[in-house]
């Protein structure tokens, strides 16, 4: 079986101002879009919704994606594995108060993409690095950090599109 994907919005919001602008790189989205499916590259409704809170070409690309491409974090076992990412945070003495804080906030996409890909199977696809070796509590956990803890496979969108052959 392939490799299935679950993508950060910095995967779509990076791509979109930066690199491939639809106006210049019109076939990394037309090669992406069908690609996108709870089987091949999903998307978190939560990364939906922080694309869509802009006023662009990519908001309105991710706006015409049909509901059945979109995971949804009402899923009981993503909740339940929510929590388990969110005690760890708390519990973990790489992490302070202040970062349990913040990714307890229902529009940080983080923890649910964590919870999400551990329970399907997804890889994450960002480009958020690591943060390191941790020495004093951090206020701000890294998506790959966490994920590692979680045993959540992890890459980026480069090798992503190596991998599914993208050519451009």
């Amino acid at each position: 079986m392939s490799e299935k994907y679950l993508i950060d919005a910095n995967s779509l919001i990076r791509p979109a101002r930066a690199y491939y602008p639809f106006d210049f790189a019109p076939s990394f989205w037309q090669q992406l879009r069908p690609k996108i499916s709870l089987d091949k590259i999903a998307v978190l409704d939560k990364v939906r919704d922080e694309v869509l809170k802009g006023t662009d070409e990519l908001s309105a690309w991710i706006s015409d994606l049909p509901n059945e491409c979109i995971l949804s974090t009402q899923d009981m076992q993503i909740l339940q594995k929510y929590r388990d990412v969110l005690s760890f945070i708390q519990q973990s003495d790489k992490y302070s108060e202040a970062a349990l804080r913040r990714w307890s906030q229902l529009d940080i996409a983080d923890p649910w993409l964590i919870a999400a890909a551990k329970v399907y199977g997804y890889t994450l696809l960002s480009f958020e690095q690591s943060a390191g070796r941790i020495t004093t509590r951090s206020n701000n956990p890294k998506l790959p950090d966490v994920a590692h803890h979680f045993q959540v496979p992890y890459t980026s969108l480069f090798d992503m599109m190596r991998n599914e052959s993208f050519i451009l």
